[in-house]
């Protein structure tokens, strides 16, 4: 009988074990802690966009970054493991459905505008890598229309032959992009993060 295949992602590591003692649900809040350290992307009173925000590691990191008198606003389909401070907002539902518009407006622009968002897998790359461009395009068109001037994003992107028109993307809409892959991220993962600074300020 073959011996079933084991899954890399559902063993814990160290990072798994130190978020968890640090009070994190999920060893992703390291990705994001090495990209903060790198860009220097947080500050006290600024407000935060986390798409894709479950199970809540990110929001739960930036809210700390930003402070009392910033503001997170995290949505995911899913709900959030992790226990927010009061400055965190958490809207379950789709970030793209227009229904959720509206609240997403009421607390722009955001200084930063985060995605860690990722498709149902399917075991076919090819079909996985296109899904998660098609993700990180949404999400860079939302933090066109929703990022302050001079605002950063960054978004997850499984690698692939468009990390190029990835990378267009943001040149269009940041005065400095970054290709970043944290020491977080499993060594068996294809996914990478793009970060565009200084959000262009649109012609009127």
């Amino acid at each position: 009988m073959a011996r079933k295949r084991r899954n890399p992602y559902r063993a814990p590591d160290h990072h798994s074990r130190a978020a968890r003692e640090a009070g994190y649900a999920a060893r992703s809040v390291f990705k994001l802690e090495e990209i903060d350290r790198r860009l220097r992307l947080f500050k006290g009173g600024q407000r935060v966009l986390d798409l894709g925000a479950a199970p809540g590691s990110w929001a739960a990191y930036a809210a700390e970054k930003v402070g009392a008198q910033g503001r997170v606003v995290a949505v995911d389909l899913q709900p959030l493991r992790q226990q927010l401070p009061a400055q965190a907002i958490v809207l379950q539902g789709d970030a793209f459905d227009e229904k959720l518009a509206p609240t997403l407006a009421e607390y722009a622009p955001y200084d930063v505008v985060l995605s860690d968002m990722a498709p149902n897998t399917t075991g076919h790359k090819a079909t996985d890598k296109i899904r998660s461009f098609e993700l990180f395009a949404r999400a860079v068109e939302l933090a066109t229309q929703l990022a302050a001037p001079g605002g950063s994003f960054v978004g997850k992107l499984f690698m692939s032959g468009a990390l190029d028109e990835a990378r267009a993307l943001l040149r269009k809409q940041f005065s400095s992009v970054r290709i970043l892959r944290p020491e977080a991220v499993r060594d068996v993962s294809s996914e990478v993060f793009l970060a565009g600074i200084g959000r262009i300020t649109p012609a009127s």
